[in-house]
């Protein structure tokens, strides 16, 4: 697998939000972040396929999916670096596999295919669709909401990944989500902290300012 597709090497508590749009997983991200004042990798595709819609008037092809991807890991793997302990991922390349097989006819990238079953996660948080629909400039099929749900599901069973299905209000999740994250965190040693490795703490602060950490919806 070529490297740029590949999780470095970090020992961290590593999270993904996975389910559907408009699910809640950006608003999640951001609550888990604060809540272990760490950082958070948000969806590159939505940067990257909304600028393609702004300057093209274009949505997602076949071709943009493998520098989706790209874009993808370079973020989780630059932000993990940056991470106390914990890293919370909006979305990971197995949810990009799920979308490529949903939108083009089971068709998924041999290199993409092989990056999504091989990066790994500690847990998995699936959100289910009891979230109200917001329409934008990317989102589609509403009306398949509970179909596309069935197909992320149906993946991470595939694949063996460990996961918890999220219900409820924001507060609801939230609680849930720390308590299985505590737990993963009582189960580990030396995990790495990026507040160790700072010289000025006004660093640490700067950096919870970066747009890139920012809630994209």
């Amino acid at each position: 697998m070529e490297k740029k597709y590949k999780q470095q090497p970090i020992n961290l508590v590593k999270v993904v939000l996975f389910g559907p749009e408009s699910t809640g997983k950006t608003t999640l991200s951001g609550q888990l972040a604060r809540h272990y004042n760490t950082v958070w990798a948000p969806e590159y595709a939505r940067e990257y396929l909304q600028d393609k819609w702004n300057n093209e008037r274009k949505t997602c092809e076949e071709s943009d999916l493998l520098p989706i991807a790209e874009g993808q890991m370079k973020l989780e793997n630059e932000l993990a670096k940056k991470a106390d302990k914990v890293l919370v991922c909006d979305t990971d390349l197995l949810e990009t596999k799920v979308y490529s097989e949903a939108y083009y006819g089971g068709f998924v990238d041999p290199t993409l295919d092989e990056a999504a079953k091989s990066n790994s996660y500690d847990i998995y948080f699936l959100t289910y669709i009891d979230t109200p629909w917001e329409a934008d400039d990317l989102r589609d099929r509403p009306e398949q909401r509970l179909e596309m749900f069935e197909a992320f599901e149906k993946a991470l069973k595939k694949y063996n990944r460990s996961y918890v299905l999220l219900k409820g209000d924001k507060e609801t999740r939230l609680k849930k989500a720390v308590e299985v994250i505590d737990k993963l965190l009582a189960g580990k040693e030396n995990l790495y902290s990026f507040s160790k490795t700072l010289t000025d703490l006004d660093m640490h602060f700067m950096h919870q300012d970066n747009p890139m950490t920012n809630d994209l919806f």
